[in-house]
C-alpha cells in the first residue's frame, strides 16, 4: 500500500506524525499541520499518525 501524504494550503507535505499536532479537547483528535496549524481531515491524519520514517 502506497504511503498517504497530503499536502497543506501552506505547501507543507505532511507524511508522517511528526508533521501533525494534535488539537486538545473535544472527543475525537482533531489534527492540524505543525507548520500553520491548519486542520487535517480525520482519515488522513489517522493513516499518517501510523506511519514512520524508513
Amino acid at each position: 500500500m502506497a504511503p498517504a501524504t497530503h499536502t497543506c494550503t501552506c505547501g507543507a507535505v505532511l507524511q508522517y506524525r511528526h508533521d501533525l499536532e494534535k488539537r486538545p479537547g473535544g472527543i475525537t483528535a482533531e489534527w492540524t499541520c505543525s507548520d500553520c496549524g491548519t486542520p487535517v481531515p480525520g482519515m488522513v491524519a489517522e493513516k499518517i499518525k501510523h506511519q514512520h520514517p524508513s
